[in-house]
């Protein structure tokens, strides 16, 4: 649905995005992120041909953005940070606005302003200025306007700034139940907000690609490793636990943790592609110790892209 290849926007003595690629399939949420100044925004601006790249080719559904601006834009619903709403007019009103803009008329019109009134939420404010609305709301209306026309991809840049946690939430689960019937590409600085809600992350810092991948390779791909988090009660000290576990197969370092009466926690990490949680329970369970717990450790989203993010940065 997006396919972008070697883009680079490039200006006097700056460059702002430099060779990046990267494939958005149907139907699926992806988080965009990097640090600020990381090439985000240009890169949005590019895929709705808002600006040209200097070199490199993006298609987003089935469209050039160089050489089919016009029909790019009328496959493409976009909520900018701050969402572009007119005060003066009635939610409803305005909504009937954007959608003859985006070419539609007639009793089509009035369906879909109805559609995504409902699904936005919104209906029971139709008759109200903009300007009276919650800031919650107004960024509601924003994700009906952008949707208004039913576009195939959806390009979202911080949908919940500034909003409660409740509108937050809400707005959250709205994202989410417009994936599969649209693609979206959702940019934000609230990680955990992408782990919620995407099944793809596109990581950049300064203008480079340093990811792309689903959220559990890319986590796991961070570790290096497979990694155990397991427990064992136990009346022993846990020098000959931490030796036990060290000589099962495939193992390849194991830390203490957390010492907590007579409870010793570790984290056991195994040698790439191999799964160790059957061979570490039976040596527990052999040596006659209570096994507690045993669960897989993966890194936070903070933590890979705070490690991608330096990395780039000292390179």
């Amino acid at each position: 649905m997006i396919k972008v290849e070697g883009i680079s926007k490039r200006y006097p003595g700056h460059t702002a995005v430099d060779n990046i690629s990267f494939e958005v399939e149907k139907g699926q949420i992806v988080g965009f992120l990097g640090p600020n100044g990381a090439g985000k925004t240009t890169t949005m601006r590019i895929l709705t041909c808002f600006m040209p790249p200097s070199s490199g080719t993006a298609n987003v559904a089935g469209f050039d953005v160089l050489e089919k601006p016009l029909e790019v834009k009328r496959r493409i619903g976009y909520l900018p940070e701050t969402p572009p709403l007119y005060p003066e007019m009635e939610v409803a009103e305005y909504l009937t606005f954007v959608g003859k803009l985006k070419g539609l008329s007639g009793d089509q019109l009035k369906k879909r302003v109805a559609e995504v009134s409902e699904k936005c939420n919104v209906a029971d404010v139709s008759h109200k200025l903009v300007s009276k609305l919650s800031k919650g709301y107004k960024q509601r209306v924003g994700l009906a306007q952008a949707i208004i026309h039913n576009p195939d991809v959806l390009i979202l840049d911080e949908p919940t700034s500034g909003l409660d946690p409740k509108q937050i939430h809400e707005t959250r689960d709205l994202i989410k139940g417009l994936a599969g019937e649209h693609t979206i590409i959702l940019s934000t600085h609230i990680l955990p907000e992408v782990e919620q809600i995407c099944e793809r992350v596109v990581i950049i810092s300064r203008g480079k690609l340093v990811a792309t991948d689903t959220m559990e390779s890319l986590k796991n791909r961070m570790h290096g490793s497979h990694v155990i988090g397991l427990t064992v009660e136990t009346q022993s000290e846990s020098g000959p636990v931490q030796e036990k576990l060290e000589r099962v197969a495939g193992v390849s370092r194991v830390i203490l943790k957390e010492i907590h009466d007579g409870s010793f926690s570790f984290e056991v990490e195994s040698l790439q592609g191999r799964r160790v949680q059957a061979d570490l329970a039976r040596a527990v369970v052999e040596a006659g110790w209570n096994l507690t717990e045993l669960r897989p450790v993966s890194l936070s989203l903070e933590e890979v892209f705070l490690q991608l993010t330096a990395t780039e940065a000292s390179a």
